[in-house]
């Protein structure tokens, strides 16, 4: 399953993509490559939407996401790991590329299904 990430251009018009992730209680964490236009996006403004893709139960969050360029946690590294098939959300994009770690703090729940 994937969760649909927001950001918001810096013409404020918005960029929605599916992606990876992995969900620790109050938290969502998303890899990206550094030169991705979503990180792009996060560092000029934080503010993010995300969205289940299924809509059983449906999950809508709102959050500030911050950017880790080295300092990933290992138990969420872990944690991709496991959900991912052995993924390593550290591992470099490719050469002169590298992964970056999306946290995302929920600021605030619109809809709270339920987040695997």
């Amino acid at each position: 399953m994937n969760v649909w990430l927001c950001t918001l251009r810096r013409d404020g018009s918005p960029h929605l993509t599916p992606v990876w992730f992995v969900y620790a209680p109050g938290t969502w964490w998303i890899g990206c490559d550094s030169r991705s236009v979503k990180v792009g996006n996060v560092l000029a403004d934080p503010r993010v939407s995300l969205a289940l893709e299924g809509g059983n139960a449906p999950v809508v969050a709102e959050g500030a996401a911050q950017v880790h360029r080295s300092d990933f946690p290992s138990a969420i590294v872990e944690a991709f790991a496991s959900k991912y098939g052995g993924w390593d959300v550290s591992s470099q994009v490719s050469p002169g590329t590298d992964r970056v770690l999306l946290e995302i703090p929920v600021r605030r729940w619109l809809l709270a299904g339920t987040a695997p």
